[in-house]
């Protein structure tokens, strides 16, 4: 569901929908929240979005699915584990009437700290 309306935060974003798609979303906060306790919420692209040391991932509910953005590197990493679902280079889409691999979501979050963490430090090393 695409709306017009500019969110400012992350349960503004979630209240447009249906309750159904409120709660994989609401899960989907969790599971990131729990890979990613220091990254920080924001919207941006007007998409629920962590942040820790630049973009983590963003994610957004549509008609059919939810669209799951961790960048081409999250993506290319668990190509294998995202290998049933509709994908691009840098976003996955899971189907609203099948489950939703949270597993693979903290999978690949915790992967995208990681590296986050060490380009980061990659370039503090650099100054």
């Amino acid at each position: 569901m695409e709306s017009a309306k500019t969110f400012h935060t992350i349960d503004e974003y979630i209240v447009q929908f249906p309750d159904d798609v409120q709660e994989i979303l609401k899960t989907i906060r969790n599971v990131i929240k729990a890979a990613a306790p220091e990254a920080s919420e924001k919207i941006s692209y007007q998409m629920p979005t962590f942040a820790m040391h630049g973009n983590l991932v963003h994610f957004a509910a549509y008609k059919n699915h939810i669209g799951f953005y961790p960048t081409s590197r999250g993506i290319s990493a668990f190509e294998d584990a995202l290998s049933e679902y509709k994908r691009s280079k840098g976003a996955v889409q899971f189907p609203l009437n099948k489950p939703i691999p949270y597993y693979v979501i903290t999978e690949i979050v915790t992967f995208r700290v990681k590296e986050n963490i060490e380009k980061a430090a990659a370039k503090a090393k650099k100054k």
